[in-house]
């Protein structure tokens, strides 16, 4: 299927390695102009030469996207090499695992910000050139914990579901534009955030998901095709979480 992004430009935050990455390479995939991010270097650089064997229309950006002024830096980049932001992709690495009843102030605080707050800082800044030329995909990483809570994440479950209650009225607000804003709730795939919440020698609870796959996924909600989709939490999860 021709997702009819081909030339469109799309960031894609957090996208160094991970379900980030497969969603920049998805994209790249479908002939969208990408722009990753990521805080180390050598990450960077190894998933920006990945990317350069499917397209040469690829720029990375070093920054911690939970930054208040990274989505600004992000942006800058994109309007000055390709001119315009069509897609974006917002995403932020998970806080650490623990009980819920022992989290401190500030690790609450972390994990809002960076699951929560630099989410909706980086659509504030893209929507208005959106808005102007009547079409924008934006997509939030978030969790399938927004729908069944998972024990061992409380920090996780907060700050999401706070995305999640946002995202539902600025999608909303959105409606009818041109521009839709979605969710994508993932479970567990083999990734490197999985190896750092599974204990050495654990074995998952459920079957994972291999990040190419959720790619696809993520590709597909910034599509042409799926300009109806507006508001929605898609879960991405094989059925693990039980919540209806």
């Amino acid at each position: 299927m021709d997702l009819g992004i081909k030339g469109k430009v799309a960031i894609v935050a957090a996208s160094s390695k991970g379900l980030g990455f497969y969603s920049a390479l998805a994209l790249a995939n479908e002939g969208a102009k990408i722009i990753i991010s990521g805080r180390r270097e050598d990450e960077l650089s190894k998933a920006l030469e990945q990317l350069r064997q499917v397209t040469s229309d690829v720029e990375s950006f070093a920054c911690d996207v939970t930054l208040p002024e990274s989505p600004q830096h992000i942006y800058d980049l994109a309007i000055d090499r390709f001119g315009q932001v069509d897609i974006v992709i917002a995403n932020a690495g998970g806080p650490p695992s623990g009980k819920a009843l022992e989290v401190s102030d500030q690790d609450i605080a972390d994990a809002v910000n960076a699951n929560f707050i630099s989410s909706v800082r980086l659509v504030r800044q893209a929507v208005p050139g959106m808005l102007k030329m009547g079409w924008g995909r934006i997509l939030c990483i978030a969790s399938s914990s927004i729908h069944q809570a998972i024990p061992t994440l409380p920090l996780s479950n907060a700050a999401r579901i706070a995305l999640w209650g946002w995202v539902k009225v600025a999608a909303r607000e959105l409606a009818g534009t041109g521009v839709t804003l979605n969710l994508i709730s993932p479970g567990t795939h083999r990734t490197d955030r999985m190896k750092y919440l599974l204990k050495p020698g654990e074995p998952p609870s459920f079957p994972m998901g291999e990040p190419s796959d959720f790619g696809s996924i993520s590709a597909f909600l910034c599509s042409q095709q799926a300009n109806y989709i507006n508001g929605s939490s898609v879960v991405v999860d094989g059925g693990a979480s039980l919540a209806l």
